[in-house]
């Protein structure tokens, strides 16, 4: 596969919910394609629907949710026509996940080695001294000492951290095409979080594997990811390159996220807000899901703006940078 053809693509996807109150959109239309061993930064606050995008990826929608539109293919093949059999021999094979709470992952009653080797065992026909081969040496990869002590342990005497990397290494063992990661450094502390970035940007970059990062934190992606792709209401209102994102941002959305970091604020100086909050996805307003946080709103933005064309692209009537 040339790096030129994605592995990964997402076509006009929409994942509904179906619920008393209403029908929650939780993804109205995204759109993105992932090359070989490129990082992706989905960005967007608590509810945007960054992780439901995620799930709905791997076919892991549970009523009342259900994906009622658009594409999903890997490889050139459609995962939202595909059959459960067919999703359960790529998940964790071709297309893995990490998610933000490593027990997720883990089972508590199990150790480390039992848990990794069944996991290679359930996709590829090997003896269990190599399936352990293989876990020992995703381990090392993630920056796990003395992986020999670590195999026999249990998840309970991981640290957070530790927690993580095992999960990281769980996900890397048949290093797949594809490794969704829903926040899963938001829980460990600076230092680690760090490491772990790293680790896996380096990962990427040496075994090809392409990666949709997912986070409500700009400061995050913006040394990690190649692209950046921001997400609100259910809908990508920004995407881009990292650079063209971060140093050029036009959705006043994006703009708001970026004067909330603390990095890009003088000493001294409020941070910025965002006036309000996200608005409900059973009750959104009409129009630009943003319009009534929006300083720049006017009349034309009761209608949907569409996302503009071109590799750097914003759904806004009034960019920033323009005349208000």
């Amino acid at each position: 596969m040339t790096r030129q053809e994605p592995v990964l693509e997402v076509e006009d996807l929409r994942t509904h919910f179906f619920t008393r109150g209403g029908v929650a959109k939780a993804v109205d239309g995204v759109s993105f394609t992932l090359n070989r061993g490129e990082i992706l930064g989905l960005v967007g606050e608590s509810g945007s629907g960054k992780s439901v995008t995620g799930m709905s990826i791997l076919g892991l929608i549970d009523p009342p949710g259900r994906i009622v539109g658009g594409a999903v293919r890997y490889r050139g093949e459609d995962l939202v026509k595909a059959g459960e059999k067919r999703l359960r021999q790529l998940r964790g094979n071709r297309i893995a996940m990490i998610f933000q709470d490593p027990m997720m992952t883990l089972n508590p009653v199990l150790s480390v080695e039992t848990q990794m080797v069944e996991t290679v065992l359930a996709h590829d026909k090997v003896s269990r001294q190599q399936a352990r081969e293989r876990a020992r040496e995703a381990l090392v990869r993630v920056g796990i000492p003395s992986p020999d002590e670590r195999l026999a342990a249990y998840p309970h005497q991981f640290s957070g951290g530790m927690r993580q990397r095992v999960a990281i290494a769980i996900a890397l063992l048949h290093q797949p095409d594809v490794i969704i990661a829903d926040e899963p450094t938001t829980a460990l502390d600076v230092t680690i979080q760090a490491q772990i970035l790293f680790e896996v940007q380096k990962l990427c970059r040496e075994t090809g594997t392409a990666l949709v990062w997912i986070t409500h934190d700009l400061a995050v992606v913006s040394g990690l990811a190649d692209r950046i792709a921001v997400m609100y209401a259910g809908r990508v209102v920004e995407t881009g390159t990292t650079v063209e994102v971060i140093d050029g941002a036009r959705h006043p959305y994006t703009h708001g996220l970026l004067g909330s970091v603390p990095s890009r604020n003088r000493r001294g100086e409020p941070l910025s807000q965002i006036p309000g909050m996200t608005p409900s996805l059973l009750n959104l307003p009409e129009g630009c899901a943003f319009r009534p946080r929006c300083q720049r709103a006017t009349e034309i933005c009761l209608a949907v703006p569409p996302l503009s064309d071109g590799g750097h692209g914003w759904r806004c009537f009034h960019p920033e940078g323009a005349a208000a």
